[in-house]
């Protein structure tokens, strides 16, 4: 591969996995607490550990745990209370960054997602490729690191993410999957539980590779069924599929600046782009939407959303763009605000031959809605940029450094 990395032919299976991923927010967000034991969860006597940072964990604090006997193990932990809608919404873009890469991505937990990127490899390259732009994308839109197992297979991949911790990424390829289970401990498999882990010991079973070595009838007389599961898993067979869950119909785009921006106009200029990447996609898709929103992260990663629900749908680039600005105007930021992302998307979709459009008094029949069609016309003849507003013609010798759009559109026009 020239990279350094495993041959990863073959391995279109990917789990990624937050590190820490609830104290990672929290560290993010405080950086006095960068490199300090912080621990996440509850303050009542019965709460218990939610996350926890690899600083608290060397003194033995685990999820899960009393927080009453994670304060016994690191008295100098930093105690932080749970914010669980900030860490939902946080993981809804994280989710939206492995879309914008599949649309087979299978969430596991806020935290955790499978992806099957077969489908991306022509355009994207190869599994581990595709591994490092996630990793490097939830870096910068999110500023927490996340560890990636790539590998043949579902149950292969998870403990390849769960060996690669933190900020790791480990591809295990077809022709090392038996070498890189079998030395890994029974408590490795999928299903060894409190009671399954007793009996594998008592019949002297310490690691995978002495649950593949066992007879199978063996392992079903002791554990019935879960025997012969474990049995699979032990030889690397793993068949079950990445099984998607669709989000709420939606279409947008969004775009990292390569430095916080604090300049109205250049904001303005890059709500008037993704507006026509989205109107493009509403087009595409043969949609138009009801509800606009912006989405405008600060350089501190404070997320501000803001959203309008429209007289009527549409799916032209000039009314999502006043929508965008009226919102961003309207957001309650200072003037001189620092931003480091910006976004406009489009919901509340619907078939655009069954949405009949009122006109108002003097509004002719055919307009902007009718000139965008032709350019959509141009652009699918000439290229994407072959039309363009003339506010974006300078701005295109200097891009933003990174981009995501949920549900890709084709190559489109820009208004």
């Amino acid at each position: 591969m020239g990279s350094g990395l495993p041959d990863d032919s073959g391995c279109h299976i990917l789990h990624a996995d937050m590190d820490a991923f609830y104290a990672s927010v929290e560290v993010r967000d405080r950086p006095d607490l960068a490199g300090r034991p912080v621990v996440v969860g509850g303050l009542g006597p019965r709460s218990v550990v939610l996350s926890a940072t690899y600083e608290a964990r060397a003194f033995g604090v685990r999820s899960a745990m009393p927080v009453g006997r994670a304060r016994r193990l690191c008295p100098q932990a930093v105690f932080v209370p749970p914010r669980h809608r900030l860490y939902a919404e946080v993981s809804r873009e994280v989710m939206a960054v492995f879309r914008a890469v599949t649309p087979e991505v299978e969430p596991l937990s806020l935290d955790e997602a499978f992806l099957d990127v077969s489908g991306a490899l022509r355009r994207l390259g190869t599994p581990a490729r595709i591994a490092r732009l996630i990793r490097a994308q939830v870096l910068e839109q999110q500023g927490i690191t996340c560890s990636v197992g790539v590998a043949p297979s579902k149950f292969v991949a998870k403990v390849a993410s769960a060996r690669c911790k933190p900020d790791g990424l480990l591809v295990v390829p077809v022709a090392d999957v038996l070498p890189f289970l079998h030395p890994l401990p029974a408590s490795a498999l999928w299903g060894v539980g409190e009671h399954s882990e007793e009996v594998l010991a008592r019949l002297g079973l310490r690691t995978v590779g002495d649950i593949a070595h066992v007879p199978l009838a063996t392992l079903q007389r002791e554990l019935g069924a879960a025997g012969e599961h474990l049995w699979s898993l032990a030889w690397g067979r793993d068949e079950r599929r990445v099984v998607p869950h669709r989000e709420e119909k939606s279409v947008g785009a969004e775009e990292t600046f390569a430095s916080d921006v604090d300049d109205p106009e250049v904001i303005r200029r890059e709500l008037l782009r993704l507006s026509g990447r989205t109107a493009q996609a509403l087009r595409a898709a043969g949609c138009v939407a009801r509800t606009v929103s912006v989405k405008l992260r600060l350089a501190s990663f404070k997320t501000i959303t803001r959203s309008r629900t429209l007289a009527e749908p549409t799916d032209v680039a000039r009314e999502i763009y006043a929508t965008a600005c009226a919102l961003y105007e309207g957001s309650g930021l200072d003037a001189r605000a620092r931003l480091r992302l910006v976004g406009v998307r489009a919901a509340g979709l619907r078939p655009a031959a069954g949405a009949a459009r009122q006109l108002a008094f003097g509004d002719r029949p055919a307009g902007w809605r009718e000139a965008e069609r032709a350019v959509d016309q141009i652009a699918r003849r000439f290229g994407s940029d072959a039309v363009q507003p003339a506010a974006l013609v300078a701005a295109e010798r200097q891009p933003p450094q990174t981009s995501q759009t949920s549900q890709p559109p084709a190559s489109g026009p820009r208004p």
